[in-house]
């Protein structure tokens, strides 16, 4: 681990502050999940070898399932993935007809990532590393430019077996020759069409000459092509992931729609698990609710809830099996939270233990405190804990010479209701509502 950054300090407070997972810096503060990390480097691995992977990471409300979708980020961006990541809401889903499934890709697309623009923003400078790699390559050989975009067709001639391979193949070429001749318009068509920005086929061919757009109804086959193209790019594949997958299933409230985005997750999960897609890897996240509702998860879909059956019967002597595409995150034992907030105290410390605002005995007695505000609850979500303790180093950061002990016993910590549990509306089939504001993770009040 690398010494700790200003930018990943302040990205770290800030996000636990306001109850939201922090997008760098997360390897300061992890704790536990040893079992569950290792399953997906072993995806990744297989995604590395021309393989494929697909996962569900199922948890309470608040119990890292967000912080676990970024761990699995700035991993797979170690070892040189590209990375896509969005959440999914009512207008940003897996199938729609009406441009939702359109505006989940191009979000994703928009995310993409890579090791050396991990924010995000990096699609430009994927299709650029394969540009130069070419033209460095072809030029050794004697080639001119005219020759290089007349030999584009078949250095992209494996994407050309996939659905849409052949406009996606002919799209990176345009983006090729603007590059090569400088012309920025035709350079940012390309990017817009690679991102499902187009919606009339009669414009994407007036500026590009192809004759077909990314629509509702194929943003998957894009995907995969996606996967081709980064292995072309000398990635080790593409991984997406997809957070808030309870939206599908507790706020979608029209049947019929619920179920054709089930279907589009069985068409993935069938995909990776038959070995029909290579260098591709999705990572899906949701709540116990979300998969186990018998009426509404996707447990309800018969054909997954066979495919994403959790079963427990080898599950001896505390040796669980990774095997299968779903990996539950259990609670965080008491010994890991307090790693967890003794690694959050040397953030605010940068590293320094001559700066730590309050000392182990503080620790200890701050999480005697939420045991006894929160009784049996104070197991099931460390996002209580930890926003509440934030809040409560960041009064201490800006109060110097205040006592610690005065102010723990002046906090109270409330546990969030599951926001699933809350905005459940039990009818069906009843017209869609736009998306609710992402409630925050937690409820914290001081009383000074």
């Amino acid at each position: 681990m690398g010494k700790l950054k200003q930018r990943e300090r302040d990205a770290i407070i800030q996000s636990l502050s306001a109850g939201v997972v922090p997008r760098i810096g997360l390897e300061h503060i992890q704790v536990g999940r040893i079992n569950e990390v290792s399953a997906i480097l072993s995806d990744l691995e297989k995604i590395q070898n021309d393989g494929a992977a697909v996962r569900f990471i199922i948890g309470r409300y608040g119990s890292g399932k967000s912080f676990f979708l970024n761990l699995c980020r700035i991993v797979a961006l170690e070892k040189k993935f590209v990375v896509a990541q969005a959440d999914i809401n009512l207008e940003r889903r897996l199938y729609s007809k009406e441009n939702q499934a359109r505006a989940l890709y191009t979000e994703l697309v928009h995310n993409f990532a890579v090791r050396a623009k991990p924010e995000g923003g990096a699609l430009s400078g994927l299709i650029e590393r394969w540009i130069s790699d070419l033209d460095c390559r072809l030029r050794k050989d004697g080639k001119t430019t005219e020759e290089i975009l007349q030999q584009i067709p078949q250095e992209l001639k494996c994407l050309q077996d996939f659905v849409s391979g052949y406009d996606f193949a002919t799209v990176i070429g345009k983006y090729f020759e603007g590059y090569q001749k400088g012309d920025d318009a035709l350079r940012t068509s390309a990017i817009r069409w690679l991102s499902g920005e187009y919606s009339t086929k009669t414009e994407a061919r007036q500026d590009l000459g192809v004759r077909t757009i990314i629509e509702d109804d194929n943003i998957y086959d894009y995907l995969k092509l996606w996967g081709r193209f980064v292995k072309l790019a000398g990635y080790s594949g593409l991984l997406v992931n997809l957070d808030e997958l309870g939206v599908l299933s507790h706020r979608l409230n029209n049947a019929q729609a619920r179920n054709s985005n089930y279907e589009t997750i069985l068409h993935i999960v069938n995909d990776c698990l038959q070995g029909n897609v290579s260098g591709t890897g999705f990572i899906f996240a949701g709540t116990d609710e979300c998969l186990k509702d018998q009426r509404r998860g996707l447990v309800s879909y018969g054909a997954l809830a066979r495919r994403l059956a959790v079963r427990d019967d080898f599950n001896i002597a505390g040796l669980k099996d990774f095997s299968g595409p779903v990996i539950e995150l259990e609670n965080l034992s008491k010994e890991d939270t307090y790693v967890l907030l003794h690694n959050i105290r040397s953030v605010f410390a940068y590293e320094d233990p001559a700066k730590y605002l309050i000392p182990d005995k503080g620790i200890e007695g701050f999480l005697q405190h939420c045991q006894n505000t929160l009784g049996a609850e104070f197991f099931l979500t460390p996002g209580d804990i930890v926003k509440s303790y934030v809040r409560m180093l960041s009064i201490l950061e800006q109060n110097p010479g205040t006592s610690w002990e005065v102010l723990l016993n002046k906090t109270t910590v409330q546990k969030t209701p599951d926001p699933i549990a809350v905005n459940e509306n039990p009818e069906e089939n009843i017209p869609e509502k736009p998306a609710a504001p992402k409630p925050m993770d937690d409820l914290v009040s001081f009383k000074l």
